[in-house]
């Protein structure tokens, strides 16, 4: 299962993590998110040792939402070492996913 985040603990959780993250900003009522959610499960499941995936609800998480500019949704952004690397608006295949994480993962 994903961990859930908010506006009062993503900059610690962002910023301590010697893994790189996946945050998908999301939502319940967004279908294109549940179905996201399932392939960032899987992904985590087959990289669990060298990443972390967060998910943070942008209805009840205004303040990150806003500073990051999230204005679709389901939206990926990709950090190392507390730096936002890349970011994604929509879905991706399972294997864009994995070539987006091998890059953060070797560099």
């Amino acid at each position: 299962m994903l961990q859930e985040i908010n506006d009062e603990n993503f900059e610690k959780l962002i910023s301590e993590s010697e893994k790189p993250i996946i945050v998908d900003f999301w939502a319940p009522w967004c279908a294109p998110c549940r179905a996201l959610s399932v392939l960032l499960e899987e992904i985590f499941s087959e990289f669990h040792t060298k990443i972390s995936v967060f998910k943070l609800n942008v209805d009840n998480n205004p303040i990150t939402s806003s500073k990051y500019g999230i204005r679709s949704i389901p939206t990926m952004i990709f950090f190392k070492n507390g730096e936002k690397k890349d970011i994604h608006i929509g879905i991706l295949s399972k294997e864009d996913i994995r070539k987006k994480l091998d890059t953060l993962i070797i560099s």
